[in-house]
């Protein structure tokens, strides 16, 4: 008999597609390229083995024909072939799948699949056997229960069934092509199953069928990975949806398993290997798990261990950073141990950043960082603080002082950059624990003995001392203390008077800031002024001074005295923007003539940026001031710059007066006169100045300046600082009735003044009336005044005291005399 026209449309049409879907993927494995490739290729093998399985099944069903019955042998043969092939195609199918991305990224990764595979397989391959085993027999008369051959063949479909639906789960979304796949390698596995499976004893029918879909299997295949990017991206991550996996399978298995005890089954050889790989499978995954959590815990700890230490350590010069330094600083503490602790800072580094770049000085912190290492002691800790700033700790109490003096050199050396060489030095601040255990104060004395050693001159080592604490102290109080100086009313104005000379009569008076603290006392001047430019206190306390200043002269302008006062303005006052307007302000509320308030400016604000200087000054001159430049002769200034400064006073520093001794004239009568006071004075009078001597303290340096041709003068031989009232006192003396002058030795005639001087400084008058003040006794050095003033011509002696204001002020003033 021959086959039937629908078995033989059945066989064409599968061994075509089959056929077709071969060499699709085929072509696909030979035009990829890359990792990927060894996927298509086993794709395709699995296809060239899947039909030639085919093949060989449908030729010999049509082989048998109506012999089928007789030829068991036969079948038996063709089914095991077909099995086999079956098997092989299925394994290289599960190959293929564990090739896909992130499937196989690792052995474990792998190892993880394929036992979850297997799990999954074993549970379809039980519940399969209950199901077409007795008492159920799903399939009747179909099932092929007398054929050995096809083991191999369920258990290569179970297995790719298992792999396949695991691969199905882990894969990330979209899935459909991954689905696709997964479809298609079980129905190429599941009709190899089929298509012998009918051959050794099903029937034709069962055969045809596993013939259509394992060509159905093979056309999915295809379609799955026609394009260019494989299907799907698996996830294998240890700690997501892993747990489920274990739980439906067996639940599966003890649910068959019950149902064909009720049903009164029992179990054979096959059910209790599949049980029995099942469990050793799920002990098997269950330690790779395992060893998963402890290799993801070893990982943990190390990366904890790593940020641990990266927390510690400075990630420019690899050093510790603070927190490493204070770990290592707590564990000497705690193990009683002495140590020293160095603290550094490199001098002049913000000058790198900002004149070379912040590369350049990283580079310089990185070089700092390795000449440390290499310097240090076995068992030493370097550690960067942040910035410029560093530190070294040394167990033991000893040969802290030599390592220490190393550094300064090592570090003093210069940086080599592509721009040229860097010079840097280093302070260095030393104090040790002796065995206490306090850290913090440790860090607090290192840091005291090295903001010591940069106030010292820097470049320099400084030991930790206790008296660095009563100054702190003393500076945090001060600071703290001179925030509410002013509304506690604790500051006040003292007066020094500057004198007409040789009258010494006073014609202006220099206003000085004075502190009385109820605790701490008088508070000097040189202590806390400085305290209060750093502390950006000077502007507050500048603007005080200003206004009481201009407060106190209205007074005195007000009872007839023609004075004037002159107030110190810092570098800080004077760069403000708003500065020339709290000027003005002051002048106005307190109704003062301009031109009677001199701000006095040192030749430290010269030496900052003259460009700067000379605008804020004009501006300051705009409103009608006058304009001193104190301490002439400290050593900024030179006479380019005072040429170039808009100011109307020069006020000699106390050293010019007091440096030399008076010399004689050469060639001429005359007193001893003090010789740079002279060269001063004849420079101030060149660039139309006006010139006060400071500082005089003396009846020989007061007779040196006079000879000089000095008009003014000011010192404890006039009188210090004093308050106001008594200025007052000493203003209503000097112009009393009973004032009389005192002759001071002769001086020689003044160097004129140069023509076509500044108009802001008119000529003096010579036939002004004559008249001297009296000896004040109420101050300090009046006796000795007296005692100079002896011998001197009357016509040389400048008796009106409005004569000598009038070089100061203006000329409206010396009409108002």
């Amino acid at each position: 008999m021959h086959p039937t026209p629908g078995v033989v449309i059945v066989v064409a049409l599968s061994g075509l597609a089959a056929v077709s879907a071969t060499a699709l993927l085929a072509a696909s494995a030979r035009r990829r390229v890359g990792s990927h490739r060894q996927t298509h290729v086993l794709l395709a093998v699995a296809a060239g083995i899947a039909l030639l399985s085919l093949l060989v099944g449908v030729t010999a069903l049509l082989a048998v024909g109506d012999d089928w019955g007789h030829r068991q042998g036969q079948r038996t043969g063709w089914a095991t072939f077909v099995s086999a092939g079956g098997t092989v195609t299925g394994l290289a199918l599960g190959a293929a799948l564990l090739r896909l991305p992130g499937a196989a990224a690792t052995r474990a990764a792998t190892a993880r699949l394929l036992l979850d595979g297997v799990i999954m397989a074993s549970a379809l391959w039980f519940v399969g056997w209950v199901l077409l085993s007795e008492p159920t027999r799903l399939l009747g008369a179909l099932t092929p229960v007398a054929c050995v051959p096809i083991v191999l063949a369920t258990l290569s479909a179970a297995l790719t069934a298992g792999l396949t639906l695991i691969m199905v789960l882990r894969a990330d979304a979209p899935r459909g092509r991954l689905v696709l796949l997964g479809l298609g390698a079980t129905g190429v596995t599941g009709g190899g199953l089929g298509l012998s499976a009918g051959l050794c004893q099903a029937g034709p029918t069962m055969a045809l069928a596993g013939a259509a879909t394992l060509a159905a299997g093979l056309l999915a295949t295809a379609a799955a990975v026609h394009r260019v990017d494989l299907p799907g991206q698996v996830d294998v991550d240890l700690i997501r949806r892993d747990g489920e996996y274990a739980f439906v399978p067996m639940f599966a298995m003890a649910a068959s398993a019950m149902y064909h005890l009720s049903q009164g089954g029992g179990f054979d050889a096959y059910s209790i290997v599949a049980g029995s790989v099942e469990g050793f499978a799920l002990v098997a995954r269950q330690y790779l798990a395992l060893n998963d959590v402890r290799g993801y815990a070893g990982r943990l700890a190390a990366r904890e261990a790593h940020f641990r230490e990266l927390a510690h350590t400075d990630p420019l010069t690899g050093l510790a950073n603070r927190r490493g330094l204070l770990r290592a600083l707590h564990r000497c503490a705690e193990a009683g141990v002495p140590c020293v602790l160095l603290g550094l800072d490199l001098d002049g580094f913000k000058n790198v950043n900002d004149m070379r770049g912040h590369d350049v000085g990283d580079a310089v912190l990185a070089e700092v960082g390795r000449r440390l290492r290499g310097n240090l002691r076995p068992g030493d800790l370097a550690a960067r603080l942040g910035g410029d700033e560093f530190a070294v700790l040394m167990h033991g109490a000893s040969d802290a002082e030599p390592v220490a003096e190393r550094l300064l050199g090592v570090l003093g050396r210069p940086y080599e950059e592509a721009d040229g060489p860097i010079f840097l030095s280093v302070s260095i601040g030393v104090a040790g624990n002796r065995g206490e255990t306090d850290v913090a104060l440790l860090l607090r004395n290192a840091d005291l003995a090295l903001r010591y050693a940069k106030q010292r001159g820097k470049n320099r080592i400084e030991r930790y001392d206790a008296t660095y604490d009563q100054l702190l102290r003393r500076r945090t109080m001060l600071e703290h203390e001179m925030r509410g100086a002013i509304e506690r009313d604790e500051l006040r104005l003292a007066f020094q008077p500057v004198a007409s000379l040789p009258s010494v009569r006073p014609v202006g008076a220099e206003a000085l800031l004075r502190w009385h603290h109820p605790e701490l006392g008088n508070v000097r001047p040189d202590e806390f002024i400085p305290l209060a430019e750093e502390c950006g206190m000077i502007s507050k306390l500048g603007a005080w001074v200003l206004h009481q200043a201009c407060y106190q002269l209205s007074r005195w302008l007000a009872d007839g005295h023609d004075v004037w006062v002159s107030v110190n303005v810092s570098p800080r006052e004077l760069h403000a923007p708003e500065y020339v307007v709290q000027v003005a302000d002051a002048l106005r509320a307190h109704h003062v003539p301009p031109q009677r308030l001199v701000l006095e400016v040192t030749e430290h604000a010269v030496a900052t940026d003259l460009d700067e200087l000379i605008r804020r000054l004009a501006a300051l001159r705009l409103t009608g001031v006058r304009i001193a430049l104190d301490d002439f002769g400290a050593g900024y200034s030179s006479l380019g710059q005072l040429r170039r400064l808009p100011i109307d006073i020069l006020k000699i520093d106390h050293s010019l007066v007091a440096e030399h001794e008076p010399v004689r004239p050469i060639g001429r009568d005359g007193p001893a006169f003090a010789p740079m006071v002279d060269i001063v004075m004849r420079l101030g009078h060149h660039f139309g100045l006006e010139v006060i001597a400071e500082g005089v303290t003396s009846p020989t340096e007061l007779a040196a300046v006079v000879a000089a041709g000095c008009r003014f003068g000011q010192g404890a031989l006039f009188g210090w600082g004093v308050p106001a009232e008594h200025l007052e006192a000493m203003l209503e003396a000097a112009t009393s009735p009973g004032a009389r002058p005192h002759p001071v030795p002769p001086a020689p005639p003044v160097a004129p003044v140069r023509p076509g001087s500044s108009p802001l400084l008119p000529r003096l008058r010579s036939n002004a009336p004559a008249s001297v003040p009296a000896p004040r006794p109420s101050e300090e050095g009046s006796s000795q005044v007296g005692s100079a003033a002896e011998g001197v011509s009357q016509r040389d002696v400048p008796t009106s005291v409005n004569q000598n204001v009038g070089s100061v002020d203006s000329s409206r003033e010396m009409r108002q005399a």
